[in-house]
């Protein structure tokens, strides 16, 4: 139990109702994070952080003030609240605005919390990084430079209290190890990029794998030419397809859909992707990144089909999104509004290499470029790199294209899905094929 950020909350709590506040919820973050960077032989950026917040939402009358303070002594927070409070009188009054009606009624151990990371030295955590350093020059001899080697790690504790007799605090650790090689060949330069990261220690990826994917993303695009203009189908790896489930957890927002701001708007209860397609949001899978027992208001997480068997069940949404779409908190709430928990597309049973194999002609895209995504029609356009695929194989890199469609085409169009689904953030996809797309080139 973390005991310090607790005893803020809780007291936090009580001097807000002293200084007139009707409801109040008071949550305290702290935490403590380190970093190291290498380049060639030397250690290019040490961090070493502690930040500690106190958010306090305040209700009196229907009106909401909001503070946010890293100061905790008692007299300091007592004068800072009654300034907020007595501010409260010239925000307009909100009725849906308040503290939700529920709350998670027990703090089951997740397995968020690694003491492995916590007791880690420093000096084996810089080793890392100039290890991982090392290893991918020792891998290639194209790889001339870097973008930086990193090892970081970071350990946290959440509290949250309110008027309403909830009281709640968490544990949780994340660590990540990461490389960015730059490769020359000729007059040509490429650079790629790969990382790990987990809640403990020994599930971050062997440094070897990180160091070999690196180098294989830095090279591998050597050669590229520009595709022609065609309809292909098109495999999207699984990084790029993480991108394509946090622009659709963007439509599944509750918040863009109040604003108008979601092509998902009016649909609940309507196909809008292909059968093969779930995707779900998941607080509670055990030992994720994006896991905790409750969300930024208290309310207990859950898990989610937001998208079950190509159907759209609900939008994900904190307390005050529900109630402006008159539905439930799905306990989505990041503090300040609705946040994933652990949003992902359902894994399928084919590996990408049998995706490659089940393509007689096709693109793979491994990376993409550009935010050309409008979220209230759907669209969605990016510049691209990958391989054109002949007969089943990968036969030559491509770059200089542009992929683009309608997010209802393309999740009806999913024909797919791989095994390699892996829980490295909050919002996961594994790789999936869309059976047609345009890829604008020569």
């Amino acid at each position: 139990m973390p005991d310090a950020a607790h005893d803020v909350a809780e007291r936090a709590v009580e001097l807000a109702l002293r200084e007139g506040a009707d409801t109040v919820e008071a949550t305290v973050s702290i935490d403590r994070r380190f970093h190291a960077e290498a380049r060639g032989d030397v250690v290019s950026r040490l961090e070493r952080s502690t930040a500690k917040a106190l958010h306090v939402r305040a209700f009196v009358d229907g009106r909401k003030a909001t503070l946010v303070t890293s100061d905790f002594t008692a007299s300091t927070l007592s004068e800072m609240l009654r300034q907020t409070i007595a501010a409260a009188a010239f925000v307009a009054r909100d009725e849906l605005a308040g503290l939700p009606e529920r709350f998670a009624q027990a703090v089951p151990d997740l397995g968020l919390h690694d003491p492995a990371i916590s007791e880690r030295e420093e000096s084996v955590k810089v080793e890392e990084a100039l290890e991982l350093e090392r290893a991918i020059r020792k891998l290639d001899a194209r790889i001339v430079n870097s973008n930086g080697s990193h090892y970081s790690d970071a350990m946290s504790e959440i509290a949250i209290a309110n008027s309403a007799q909830f009281s709640g605090s968490y544990r949780s650790t994340r660590a990540s190890r990461s490389s960015g090689p730059v490769a020359v060949d000729g007059r040509f330069k490429r650079t790629g990029h790969y990382g790990t990261a987990a809640r403990r220690l020994d599930e971050l990826e062997p440094l070897e794998l990180v160091a070999g994917n690196a180098v294989r993303r830095a090279t591998e695009m050597f050669g590229a030419r520009k595709p022609l203009t065609m309809r292909v189908p098109v495999i999207f790896e699984r990084d790029v397809a993480a991108s394509i489930v946090d622009d659709i957890f963007a439509a599944l927002s509750g918040a863009n859909v109040a604003a108008g701001n979601s092509w998902l708007i009016g649909r609940i209860g309507q196909r809008v992707a292909a059968d093969s397609v779930t995707i779900v949001d998941d607080g509670r899978l055990t030992g994720r990144l994006g896991s905790s027992p409750f969300d930024g208001e208290g309310v207990e997480t859950r898990r989610t089909p937001a998208i079950e068997n190509g159907t759209l069940t609900t939008y994900l949404c904190d307390t005050y999104y529900a109630r402006r779409l008159g539905l439930q908190s799905t306990g989505n709430s990041n503090g300040s509004g609705v946040g994933a928990n652990n949003c992902f597309l359902q894994a399928g049973t084919a590996s990408l290499d049998d995706a490659i194999a089940a393509t007689p002609r096709g693109v793979l895209v491994l990376d993409t470029i550009g935010f050309a995504t409008e979220h209230a029609s759907g669209t969605y356009s990016r510049g691209a790199r990958g391989f054109f695929i002949e007969r089943g194989e990968k036969a030559y890199p491509i770059d200089e294209f542009t992929i683009a469609g309608g997010y209802l085409e393309m999740l009806n169009a999913i024909d797919l899905i791989g095994n390699d689904l892996r829980f490295d953030g909050a919002v996961t996809a594994p790789s999936f094929r869309v059976s047609e797309m345009t890829i604008s080139g020569n």
